[in-house]
């Protein structure tokens, strides 16, 4: 699953691949109206925002942006936080990274939807960000080494 080529994302109005929507993964219920509050913050009142938990984690992620808006909210999960970006465009990713960096929330993993990783299921995608994430963690350690 790591033959993709990566492109860095523009500044634009251009849409990106898949339908508006937000897959929220990783937080407990208490956390969650923070991030509703964070994407309405950033103009996202047009997304729908699905909270997956672990009943979620077989499922196709084209299927799970598909889903109807708040479905999962309230129920804490258990799954690697991250937020799975569907149907943005790119200035509206910038927006919501910077958002998020801005209100130091914990670290976690993104993605956005293409057409390669909309076949995946959740838990296929989540463990190649992980995997991806500490490749990365690991090349940063060894550069302040040398």
């Amino acid at each position: 699953m790591t033959d993709t080529t990566f492109h860095r994302v523009g500044k634009s109005e251009k849409r990106m691949f898949g339908p508006p929507c937000l897959v929220v993964c990783g937080y407990g219920a208490d956390e969650q109206d923070g991030i509703i509050s964070l994407i309405e913050g950033c103009g996202l009142l047009n997304h729908a925002v699905v909270f997956a938990g672990e009943s979620d984690a077989g499922a196709i992620l084209g299927d799970i942006v598909k889903g109807e808006s708040g479905k999962g909210r309230g129920l804490d999960s258990g799954l690697a936080r991250a937020i799975i970006m569907s149907g943005l465009t790119e200035n509206e990713l910038h927006s919501l990274l910077s958002a998020y960096r801005n209100q130091k929330l914990p670290q976690q993993l993104w993605a956005t939807l293409t057409p390669i990783s909309e076949g995946w299921t959740l838990t296929a995608l989540l463990n190649e960000l992980s995997a991806e994430a500490e490749a990365f963690r690991k090349r940063q350690q060894e550069k302040r080494v040398d």
